[in-house]
């Protein structure tokens, strides 16, 4: 007779943790209170592709910023605030750049080969686009941008501050012959 009390409280404690883990929630509670679980699909997850806005092609939202690839720019905002650095790269999904020697992290990587011992490097991560400022080297000073269209026909940028100009034809050759050295090296490679 106890032996059948016994198995009839076993199955119900059985079906209490079913309906619980169905519900979105694990056998394992602290105090009463159930624990969440990931993999259960009463709650809709987000995908790796989700995070980022898209257009109806399915492209990413590329969103228009003031600041390029070789600029210099001062840190406005965040633990590095008043550095003065050049933009190394551009996302215009999440309109961030990624700028040197600017909001250094740590990261541990295990060796490769076996014997190797592991390291510790700085690496450099992303900043809103918003913390950082353009930068005139020459009158030392950081300043929003504007746009205007000089006498030959170019839209350019130009510092409202000092009225610098910042896309020079110089630069925009030099920026894109790397892009062509680049572009015709994976395409030797393929």
């Amino acid at each position: 007779m106890a032996m059948a009390m016994a198995m009839a409280s076993a199955t119900s404690l059985n079906a209490a943790m079913a309906a619980l883990a169905v519900g979105g929630f694990s056998s394992s509670s602290i105090m009463g209170t159930p624990a969440y679980n990931p993999r259960s699909s009463s709650l809709p997850l987000k995908k790796r592709w989700e995070k980022k806005e898209v257009k109806p092609n399915s492209l990413p939202v590329v969103r228009k910023m003031h600041v390029k690839v070789g600029d210099t720019v001062k840190i406005i905002a965040g633990s590095d605030k008043g550095k003065i650095s050049e933009v190394s790269l551009v996302y215009t999904h999440n309109s961030n750049v990624l700028v040197k020697n600017v909001n250094l992290k740590t990261k541990h990587v295990k060796g490769k080969a076996e014997g190797e011992s592991g390291q510790i490097i700085q690496v450099e991560a992303p900043i809103h686009s918003s913390n950082v400022m353009l930068y005139s080297k020459t009158a030392k000073v950081a300043s929003r941008v504007g746009h205007k269209v000089v006498e030959d026909g170019r839209k350019v940028r130009y510092l409202l501050k000092t009225g610098e100009v910042l896309d020079s034809p110089e630069d925009w050759k030099r920026l894109h012959k790397k892009e062509n050295k680049e572009e015709k090296k994976s395409l030797a490679i393929v």
